[in-house]
C-alpha cells in the first residue's frame, strides 16, 4: 500500500536560504497530520528539532513517520565537498536515530546558486550543461558521498533532479544515472520537476524504473511555464507565480502515474510537494485539497 506524505516545502520551508515568514514546526506537523498525511520529510536543518529524542516524540504525538530528508550539496565544486559531506552526515545520523525503519537521504545539487541555471530553469540549453570533465567531478562526488552515508549511518541515498541546478533536464538525469553506481545512488523522481525540465513523466518513470527509490508528486502549470518563457522569469519568479500548482490543476497525469506505480509494484512513499515561497499561498488548505484529490484517485 502506498504511503502518502507531505513536506515542509509545501509550507514555504525551502532550502534556498530565503528569509522566512512561515509557520513554526509544530504547526506544520499538526497541519500535515490534520490534512490526512501519514509521514513527513525533514525540511531544512534546524526547522524540526535536531535532538533525536525530541523529534521522535513530536512525530509520535501526531502518529507521523519521518522517512526522508533533502540535502543540497555543491557537487560541482570540489572546494565545497567537505562541507557537503558534513551536512549530509549530520542529517543522515538524525534520520537513522529518529526516522522510519528504512529512511533515505535525498541528495541534490545546491540548486539556485548558479545564476545561469537559476535564470534559465525550465528552458535549459545543451550549452548550459556540465562538460564531460565537470560531470566526472560531480558524479564521483555523488557516489563518494552516498558510500560514506551508507557506511557510517546505514541510510540509503537517492538523488533529486531539480530546477535551478545542474541536474534538471531528462538528458542530465540520464547522464548522472549513467555515471553513478546503482548500488549506491537511487533516484527521487519528482513529477513536477521532470516536467519543468521538459520531460514526459511516464516516459521518465519507465526509463528509470530500476533506480527509483522515492517519488515526489508535484503538479506543473504549463500556462505559467509559458509566461515564464515569455517574461524571462527565473526559477524563483516562476515558483512565485505558481508554476507548481495544486495536484490536478496542472498537466501531470497522476492517474497514469498511479497506474504505472501499481504495475511496477511500487509500495514506497509518495511525498506530495507543492513548493511555495515563504509566506506564499494557502498551505493547509492546499494540502487538504491535494490529499482529497489523491483520495479521488483511490489512494
Amino acid at each position: 500500500m502506498l504511503k502518502i506524505a507531505n513536506a515542509p516545502c509545501s509550507w514555504g520551508v525551502l532550502e534556498f536560504d530565503l528569509e522566512r515568514d512561515v509557520a513554526d514546526y509544530a504547526q506544520v506537523l499538526d497541519e500535515i497530520r490534520a490534512t490526512g498525511y501519514v509521514g513527513t520529510e525533514l525540511g531544512d536543518w534546524g526547522f524540526f528539532p535536531t535532538d533525536p529524542a525530541q523529534l521522535r516524540d513530536e512525530l509520535a504525538r501526531r502518529n507521523l513517520l519521518l522517512f526522508a530528508a533533502f540535502v543540497p550539496v555543491d557537487f560541482s565544486n570540489p572546494a565545497n565537498h567537505a562541507a557537503g559531506r558534513e551536512s549530509a552526515l549530520r542529517v543522515a545520523r538524525l534520520l537513522a536515530a529518529a526516522g522510519d525503519n528504512s529512511p533515505v537521504v535525498v541528495l541534490a545539487d545546491d540548486n539556485g546558486k548558479n545564476p545561469g541555471r537559476t535564470k534559465g530553469a525550465g528552458r535549459i540549453q545543451l550549452a548550459q550543461s556540465l562538460t564531460s570533465a565537470q560531470w566526472d567531478v560531480f558524479a564521483r562526488a555523488v557516489d563518494d558521498l552516498a558510500r560514506v552515508i551508507r557506511e557510517q549511518t546505514g541510510v540509503r541515498a537517492v538523488f533529486h533532479h531539480h530546477g535551478a541546478g545542474f541536474v534538471e533536464t531528462p538528458a542530465e538525469i540520464e547522464t548522472l544515472l549513467e555515471r553513478t553506481n546503482p548500488d549506491l545512488v537511487g533516484l527521487c523522481f519528482d513529477t513536477g520537476h521532470y516536467r519543468l525540465g521538459g520531460g514526459d513523466v511516464i516516459f521518465g518513470l519507465e526509463k528509470h524504473a530500476a533506480r527509483i527509490g522515492l517519488v515526489h508528486f508535484k503538479d506543473f502549470d504549463p500556462q505559467i511555464a509559458e509566461q515564464a518563457r515569455a517574461n524571462d522569469w527565473d526559477y524563483f519568479q516562476a515558483v512565485h507565480h505558481g508554476i507548481f500548482c495544486e495536484l490536478g490543476k496542472g498537466d501531470v497525469n497522476f492517474r497514469a502515474v498511479l497506474d504505472w506505480l501499481a504495475a511496477h509494484n511500487y509500495d514506497g512513499w509518495i511525498t506530495v510537494e507543492q513548493d511555495v515561497l515563504p509566506g506564499m499561498g494557502t498551505p493547509k488548505a492546499s494540502a487538504q485539497r491535494n490529499r482529497d484529490y489523491l483520495r479521488s484517485l483511490g489512494v
